[in-house]
């Protein structure tokens, strides 16, 4: 088949994509056998001339005169064969199962291709499963009610049941494993549009089910998921995994172990840092969450197009360099979303932002958020998770110790004065928001470049600095403070059989590139096992 890219259609009128295919290939209808979508996006830099912007897969009568004809364009060429396949299968007679902790995106595609080579993992994981886990987070968004081990960071689905769901990445994926967790996704029940929208996305209650089946699937391939099974220490002899001690007491041994405990693990990092486990500081962001009206996003972007059906709730990506030498940018962007209590340590205050699939909420929100490095937080290697405790701490006291969350309107902000009242834009933070002034939670340097970079942004989105809207701290888990090294066999630089993996480990940031970090540290296991 022959692949089109960068086919572009008015958004009046998506049906005359059969019409562009031909008039781009110089064919008849005739000639056209079939055609696919396989990617639709938008070019919305002119937001009165919005266009779709297509990838179509193509059969035709004539291939090779086609692309002889067409040698010199750069958008047609030959369909890549995305198509996934398995690096091994298990031996008969395995002396040891593999083992994973963490279902995250990563552990759950570790576990999901480990399972379909025949390897019947076990994973292991702290929370429970992902209704009863849901619950216990909307124990403390609804009730201030918080539970250590079951919340937005801990149970099954990871962090990423409760975000926007967004499945795109900007990784370099040769090997098509994005497709891979598509598929694997759509299989689950996902919406099958997923497959072709540049900018796919699941959102929070279609995650549920879809967790769920995946984690059916890999039962009954074999494999075997533990909940409520917090690891607290790994056996290691002489510079080799032997087993895992979980908070119970029992002992499982293994000699291959994927860690896939997301970014929040703090004690499993400090556990590893304990057990001589090399491990490094890394940069990451701190900030706040942001809140418009939806209204003002989709009128910004879209223009005389908003509200229109092919287009839905608009996004936006935003950066700028300030000059104190900080970078200011948008974090995880939710359109039509809600802000969420995010903690996973009592005492603690943290925000992040979540979607529905249908992102119909009245706001938008978005982290605003400034890059720091370990040069600000110096010491060991774990010391920039007592920075992030530090700022989370200071957040739960500012906002009342009572779980609700510190804000502030951005006309106060930018003032420099507390806010006492809001205006036109309600806050969703659950429990609640206590108004007050944001300026003591953060440092000072983080606090002047996001005061320089707001009314910066409103010179691309105009109204982002509109004075009712709401920032709410604080927002400091935008990923791991830590990298656990890795060998280009993808194990750790200094214990052979532990594969640190996805996002905790400092090698993911989301759900897909989490989910393809999780293939390959499988691959790269399984493969040693055959050896």
């Amino acid at each position: 088949m022959l692949r089109i890219t960068e086919l572009k259609l008015p958004l009046a009128n998506p049906e005359n994509l059969k019409t562009a295919i031909l008039e781009r290939l110089n064919i008849s209808t005739e000639e056209l056998v079939t055609y696919t979508i396989f990617r639709q996006g938008l070019d919305a830099r002119k937001r009165n001339g919005i266009l779709l912007v297509y990838t179509v897969d193509v059969q035709t009568t004539n291939e090779q005169m086609i692309l002889d004809r067409c040698i010199d364009d750069p958008h047609i060429s030959l369909t890549p064969d995305n198509t996934y396949r398995f690096v091994t299968q298990a031996p008969q007679n395995l002396a040891l199962r593999p083992m994973i902790i963490g279902t995250g995106p990563c552990g759950l595609f570790a576990g999901l291709i480990l399972a379909q080579m025949g390897f019947r993992p076990i994973i292991l994981e702290r929370g429970k499963e992902v209704r009863e886990r849901t619950k216990d987070t909307f124990g403390l968004w609804r009730k201030g009610v918080f539970n250590p081990e079951s919340n937005v960071q801990f149970g099954e689905g990871g962090a990423g049941t409760f975000s926007d769901g967004k499945l795109y990445t900007q990784i370099k994926d040769p090997n098509h494993y994005g497709r891979k967790v598509l598929i694997e996704f759509v299989k689950a029940g996902a919406p099958d549009e997923i497959l072709q929208v540049s900018k796919p996305h699941i959102g929070t209650f279609r995650l549920v089910t879809v967790v769920e089946q995946i984690r059916a699937t890999i039962e009954s391939l074999g494999g075997e998921i533990r909940f409520q099974s917090r690891v607290d220490d790994i056996v290691i002899d002489n510079g080799q995994v032997r087993g895992v001690v979980l908070a119970s007491g029992e002992t499982i041994p293994c000699e291959h172990l994927v860690l896939a405990v997301g970014h929040s693990a703090r004690d499993t990092f400090k556990m590893l840092h304990d057990r001589g486990v090399y491990i490094e500081a890394k940069p990451f962001s701190i900030g706040f969450r942001i809140e418009h009206q939806q209204s003002l996003i989709d009128a910004c972007r879209w223009g005389s197009q908003a509200g229109h059906p092919l287009l839905g709730a608009a996004d936006y990506k935003l950066v700028h360099h300030c000059s104190n030498g900080r970078s200011v940018y948008s974090f995880c962007m939710c359109p039509g979303g809600t802000v969420v209590a995010a903690t996973s340590e009592a005492g603690h205050v943290v925000t992040n932002g979540m979607s529905q699939y249908s992102r119909n909420e009245r706001n938008a929100n978005s982290g605003i958020v400034v890059g720091i490095t370990p040069e600000d937080y110096p010491g060991h290697p774990l010391a920039g998770i007592d920075f992030q405790r530090s700022l989370e701490a200071a957040a739960f006291k500012l906002g009342g110790e009572t779980y609700e969350a510190p804000g502030q309107l951005v006309g106060d902000f930018l003032a420099e004065r507390s806010s006492t009242q809001l205006g036109t834009v309600q806050p969703s933070y659950t429990p609640g928001v206590h108004l007050c002034d944001l300026s003591s939670v953060l440092p000072d340097y983080a606090i002047a470049a996001i005061r320089e970079a707001i009314p910066a942004f409103d010179k691309k989105i105009k109204g982002f600095a509109m004075k009712d809207a709401v920032l709410t701290g604080v927002e400091t888990r935008t990923s791991s403070p830590i990298r656990i090294k890795r060998n280009e066999s993808y194990q750790s630089m200094n214990i052979k059989g532990l594969y640190p993996a996805g996002e905790g480990a400092g090698y993911a940031g989301g759900i897909l590139s989490a989910a393809v970090d999780g293939i390959r540290v499988a691959e790269a296991l399984a493969l040693a096992m055959v050896e």
